[in-house]
């Protein structure tokens, strides 16, 4: 297993909009020999498991977003103090497309073609707005509408 990195953290917001991040304390090029990003798998608070990645954003260190979802989770919020563990993320990061999402994208090739293309974060937030969906109807809706932004060269929703 990878070597894990401890440490404790404030949640920072983000400008002024609901993202938030923790600063991560340490040298990336020391610790995995990367300036850039860093695909990491996360423990916050010994309770909540993340995949992300440390990145830099005209920041002066790595920071490490945590989404609402994960907030949520732990019940905090702004301001507060979150445990995190974390170790370098070395597995491939695959999306499983259901089936009927598989077999519409079948039948759009080029739709397909630049769907394959995507990075894995624009990849995953596509089915996931498809599997959110709690009706039928509104899961058919939003196949349709995924293959007409894929179409149309659209990555993100």
């Amino acid at each position: 297993m990878n070597q894990t990195i401890k440490f404790s953290a404030e949640i920072q917001q983000h400008q002024n909009i609901n993202a938030a991040f923790v600063n991560f304390p340490f040298d990336t090029v020391e610790l995995f020999g990367k300036k850039g990003q860093v695909k990491v798998k996360v423990l916050f608070d010994d309770k909540v498991e993340y995949r992300g990645s440390l990145t830099k954003m005209k920041s002066d260190c790595h920071l490490l977003g945590l989404t609402q979802e994960v907030r949520k989770e732990l019940g905090k919020t702004f301001g507060d103090t979150v445990e995190v563990k974390l170790w370098e993320d070395k597995e491939e990061r695959i999306v499983i497309i259901p089936d009927d999402v598989q077999v519409l994208l079948n039948q759009n090739e080029k739709a397909k073609e630049f769907y394959e293309k995507m990075s894995y974060t624009h990849k995953k937030e596509y089915i996931r707005w498809i599997e959110e969906a709690k009706k039928e109807e509104t899961r058919e809706r939003r196949k349709i509408k995924m293959i007409e932004m894929l179409l149309e060269g659209k990555k993100g929703i």
